[in-house]
């Protein structure tokens, strides 16, 4: 029998990557694809993985790791949760609706955006134990927005707050790139509240103020909820999110998408942990392509990692079920590497199970 089948499916993320670039427009390609200025962060998320190594116990008698965790109390078969990309419809007809679906059958958690295809309660209605999270933009439409978000029924809100307004973004210009808005406007709720888009738009226009830190602050308090800090890249950052009250910081640089040149997100993790020091869990997005890079986050101060163009990619190749093979794909590898560097759990791996590669 051969060890991999030809009818088993996508064999490998490198295939669903090929498959999703084939199925899509080039425009939106690329917009899927590229980042904000000279894409050097872009770049740079990737790079940074390079620079580590797994460190491999032999003979350590472990041959059923178990790669279950929590997040928030939200129980996760593996340490993954699927990002909030926007504009979801561009890449599946069915967007962040076949996403939460592929998470559910996986057992992990979904993070639902606010500039999404489908409204908060659609998606929650189509997945509900993995439409966990709600992801909001902090704007003048908060408290509307999160009344929504809580009376659907979710569990935590993830604030972006590294996104007043998209970055320059050079390949989306050159190719005059407008998709239709619907496709960034399921919350519009046409009650005269503008909609994520049409905020951006007026911000850049007018160059109205947007919120700082103590408005945040103020605003979530007036919530029952828990919430994400999206967007934290510097440990001055991340003290600023704790003393707003956050729940959970999540380390991110939108995917190379908004400052460029940033951080790459696995160069800032160490930095954000060592302030959170435990107080509240951690996340990293931004350049995760495989298990591998899933075990290098956690053992540098993740709790998870969460997954945009990985979820796309599968979206765009076979909609629900390629959303679903990139998860199984990234829990088989990341099960792999548990075995054979001898990690038994998801705690044990930490970070005396990696190195800095050499001369890096």
């Amino acid at each position: 029998m051969a060890m991999y089948p030809r009818d088993s499916g996508f064999a490998a993320i490198e295939e669903i990557h090929a498959a999703a670039l084939a199925n899509l427009p080039a425009d939106v390609a690329d917009f899927l694809e590229s980042g904000a200025g000279t894409q050097a962060t872009l770049q740079a998320n990737r790079e940074a993985f390079g620079r580590w190594v797994i460190r491999p116990r032999p003979m350590s008698g472990v041959s059923a790791p178990d790669t279950s965790t929590t997040f928030l109390g939200i129980p996760l078969a593996v340490p993954v949760l699927t990002a909030p990309f926007g504009g979801d419809g561009l890449f599946g007809a069915e967007g962040h609706l076949a996403v939460a679906r592929a998470s559910a059958a996986r057992g992990i958690a979904s993070i639902v955006p606010e500039a999404g295809t489908f409204s908060f309660e659609e998606v929650r209605a189509a997945a509900p134990a993995a439409a966990r999270i709600a992801q909001v933009h902090p704007l003048d439409s908060f408290d509307a927005v999160v009344k929504r978000i809580r009376n659907a029924g979710y569990d935590a809100l993830c604030v972006t707050v590294d996104c007043p307004l998209p970055g320059f973004r050079v390949r989306n210009r050159i190719n005059r790139f407008a998709p239709d808005p619907g496709v960034f406007d399921g919350n519009a709720v046409g009650d005269g509240t503008p909609s994520v888009r049409e905020a951006f738009t007026r911000l850049a226009r007018t160059g109205a103020p947007c919120w700082g830190w103590d408005q945040l602050a103020e605003a979530t308090a007036r919530q029952d909820l828990p919430w994400i800090a999206k967007g934290i890249l510097t440990a001055e950052a991340a003290a600023a999110a704790l003393a707003a009250g956050a729940s959970a910081i999540l380390v991110s640089n939108h995917g190379g998408r908004q400052v460029d040149p940033a951080p790459a997100s696995l160069d800032a993790l160490p930095e954000v942990a060592a302030e959170v020091a435990g107080r509240v869990p951690v996340l990293l997005d931004s350049g995760v392509r495989s298990g591998a890079d899933v075990f290098l986050a956690l053992a540098l101060g993740a709790s998870a990692v969460v997954i945009g163009r990985l979820a796309a990619y599968g979206l765009a190749a076979a909609g629900e079920a390629g959303v679903r093979r990139v998860t199984e794909l990234l829990a088989e590898e990341l099960r792999m590497l548990m075995i054979l560097a001898g990690i038994p759990d998801i705690p044990s791996i930490t970070p005396a199970t990696v190195a800095r590669r050499p001369g890096s």
